[in-house]
This record gives structure tokens, sequence and C-alpha cells, in this order.
């Protein structure tokens, strides 16, 4: 059984049903019957779905926030935000999937020679619970706007939202089988890879999952995409503008409480303005309000689970053990629900687990460096991680020379990180591999064929 949890409350929402082995085999024989058909549809049926599905989207916004923010507590502001961003990738793609399809002429001997972006078979989507709809449509929208058809295996603690996005699919017009919920466990992943019409997985998650889930699909010869954590740097140069820098910095920390693989989670502040950096961004911080995500003065809602609110505060204990000072929060609070105050951890360094680790939760740690563009790289790029970063300067084309040598799959200047369809997502080192969105995440699902015709 699965079930969803309450974590504003702790109680739990609704049990549902794991599909027995005999089901699952049914439901994977169905979408690979689904996937023969799917394939042959031509880019303006596709793109009429996807289309509808953006409306429907947008017909569902207040239902599907709400099943949003009951079960991982993402305030409703927010969850709203992320639906209206699914309706906006399937939008994208309705328009832009056939010219990033489009066949492309290799000139080779002066004789008709192209490439061409078939799909692949079935994709397993494996994804987690913080951005519940977000995380899934920007990887299924793609897949399926190439001619691909789609496997869920969702986070556990949110099967609702899993059920429903089936249902929006179903209800945008696209045929049975091209998108499917499997309400299953791990231990069952392998027996969906194993099906002969399963040709690639996606994974956003953890370390410890990817290596499980990649070595499977690497055993059986199938490809994978992995979007995994991340401990992004958030540098602040002596010329940053501080009233920007600062609201974005609680931003880039806070949003959906501080769980995001490409929140800031790293400050790395020049010495010249780092106890003004501190003083300010602790004002602002201590200034959010955290509680019932359901309200619209609530800032912050709980973490998604009891367990993330224990490994956090053991991080933070931890860190403050090792040396990091305490400016704000840090005090798990008595009253039920999965609940954690902002916290800002200063004189943070390497070898610290604020520094060394991933912290999933609204804290963060922040670090004096010198102006100097040599400490700087080497504090942002002492990370297992490099999936993003942002640089906060008035210089340009300082930040720009910066951007060339740190190691990661995006840099942002003078903005906070983020996903959109235009640009391509995902990084490098333990944060994974491959990338999604744009036209390089739709290509990722493809399989990029030459053909040659010779006299």
């Amino acid at each position: 059984m699965m079930q969803s949890i309450d974590p504003t409350t702790g109680n739990r929402i609704r049990v549902y049903a794991m599909l027995n082995q005999e089901q699952l085999a049914d439901r994977l024989e169905f979408a690979a019957s689904a996937y023969d058909t799917w394939r042959l549809t031509s880019p303006a049926e596709r793109a009429k779905a996807l289309t509808q599905l953006g409306r429907s989207l947008m017909d569902n916004l207040d239902e599907l926030a709400s099943l949003i923010t009951q079960e991982m507590g993402k305030p409703l502001g927010q969850s709203r935000a992320e639906v209206e961003k699914c309706s906006y990738v399937a939008h994208f793609y309705a328009e832009q999937a056939a010219t990033m399809l489009q066949p492309q002429e290799v000139h080779w001997k002066d004789l008709p020679t192209y490439v061409r972006f078939d799909p692949l078979g079935m994709v397993l989507a494996v994804m987690p619970w913080n951005f519940p709809l977000w995380q899934v449509f920007r990887q299924a929208v793609p897949a399926i706007a190439a001619g691909n058809v789609v496997l869920l295996k969702h986070a556990a603690n949110v099967p609702g939202c899993g059920c429903r996005m089936e249902q929006v699919f179903s209800e945008a017009g696209f045929p049975p089988g091209v998108f499917t919920n499997l309400l299953i466990g791990h231990e069952q992943v392998e027996i969906v890879l194993d099906h002969p019409k399963l040709q690639a997985i996606s994974l956003t998650g953890s370390e410890r999952a990817a290596s499980i889930v990649a070595s499977a699909a690497a055993r059986r010869i199938k490809k994978s995409v992995l979007e995994l954590g991340g401990s992004d740097p958030f540098i602040v140069l002596a010329d940053a503008d501080l009233d920007v820098t600062i609201a974005k910095a609680i931003q880039a920390r806070t949003i959906n409480a501080g769980q995001s693989c490409i929140a800031a989670k790293r400050f790395l502040v020049a010495e010249r303005i780092y106890d003004e950096f501190v003083r300010r961004f602790s004002e602002a911080m201590q200034k959010l309000r955290v509680g019932d995500p359901r309200l619209p003065d609530t800032d912050i809602g709980p973490l998604a689970r009891g367990d993330l609110v224990e490994q956090l505060h053991d991080q933070v204990t931890r860190s403050l053990q090792q040396g990091a000072i305490l400016i704000c929060g840090g005090n798990r609070p008595s009253n039920s629900g999965f609940f954690y105050p902002p916290t800002i951890l200063a004189n943070v360094k390497p070898g610290m687990a604020a520094f060394d680790e991933e912290t999933f939760g609204p804290v963060a740690a922040i670090t004096a460096v010198p102006d100097d563009d040599t400490c700087i790289l080497e504090l942002a790029n002492q990370s297992r991680f490099g999936l993003g970063a942002s640089i906060w300067t008035a210089d340009h084309q300082r930040g720009q020379q910066l951007a060339a040598k740190l190691e990661c799959g995006s840099v942002f200047i003078n903005e906070i990180v983020q996903s959109d369809p235009h640009l391509p997502f995902g990084g490098i080192k333990l944060s994974g591999y491959g990338r999604e969105l744009s036209e390089f995440g739709i290509r990722e699902f493809t399989n990029i064929k030459t053909v040659y015709v010779g006299s």
C-alpha cells in the first residue's frame, strides 16, 4: 500500500493500492501497444493534443494546486505557479517540437544525407516529490512530443499527484497508454526495465536512487538521463547591488521551503561586504512567515516529510559543532507538522556539513571570500555537485569570465538559477548527466538516425 501524508498536520490523507505483478504487466503491454500507434502520429496531431493539455491544466488550476499543497506542503501560490508552468511547457512544445525534430541536412560527398530524430519507445520517468507536477511535465512533454510514450513511477509520498496527472492527459485527449502512472515500489522498477520496448529512463532524485536505477539500466544497455542534487553557489561580488541581491537571495534559498535542487545553498560573499550582507540577509529571513501553506500570507510551508526535518536539523547541528555560527533559526518548532525555521549559518567553511552536503530546506550557509577570481572559483567548484550557479555583480564581463570556469550545467548572472523550456537543464559531476528541456532535452529521447542516399 502507498499513503499520502499531509505535512502540515502529519495526518494521513489517503491510502492507495499498489499494482501487483499481473496488473503491472498489463499496464506495460497496454503502453507498448499505445507506442505502436503514437509513434506514427503526425507532429500536427501531437501539437494539438499538447495544446489541449496546456488548456486542461489551466481549467483544473485550483484543484491541482490544492493537491500539490496537500501532499507536499508547498504554499498555495507557489503550487499555482507550478501548474501554470506545466501548462507553459505543454504550449511551448506544441509550438516548437516540429521544428526541433525537423531532419537536418548534412553536406557530405555532394549526395543527399540527413539526420532524423525518431522516437525511441517507452520511457520510464522516476520522479521526485518536491515539484510533483513540474518535474514530471518537463520530462514527459518533450518525450511525448517526440513520439515516445511515458511511464511514471512517482515518489511514494505524492501518489495522488501521479494519479491525477494520468487523468489530465486523458482529459486532454491523449490516447490511453501514452502517459501511464505506475503505482509501484522501487523493487518493481527492474520489471519495467526488462520490457523490450522500454528503451530509456529519466530519473530526478537522489544520488543513491540514481546509482541503483542507472546501474540497472546500464546492465540492460538502456539509456538514462539523471538530474540529481545540487549545492549551488550564490556568488556575491563586492560591486553587487545589495538591494536586489538580498531580495533574490531570499527567494533563491526559500522557494518551496528550500526543497529544490537548484536552490542557492552556498552563499560566497566578498569580504568587503560580508558583514552587511549577513546583517541584511538575516533581517529579511526573519521577516518570513512560516505556517499553513493554504493561507495567503504564508511564505514558507512545512518540509514534505518528517525524516527530512530530522536530516536537515542534523546537518545544522553538525555544522555548528564544526565551527559555523548560528545567525538565526536552527531550532525545531514543537508544533505539529514538518516545519523548520529559516536558518542562516555564517563562518561556513569547506569540511562542514553545510558546505559539503546538499541541504534540502531553508538553511543558508554563508562564507566570506577574498574578492579574487581564483579564490572564488576554488571555493565555488569545491563541491561534489555541479548543477547551477549564480553570480551577482555590476561587471558583466567579469561575471561571464567567472561563468566560463564554473563547473556546473548553468550559470545565471544577476538572476536566480531556474529551469525554462527555452534552456537546456542539467548538471555535471554528482548532479547527473544528460539534459532536459529545449531542443537538447527533446532529442535526448530520440534515435538520432543518419540517412545517406547513394547514387
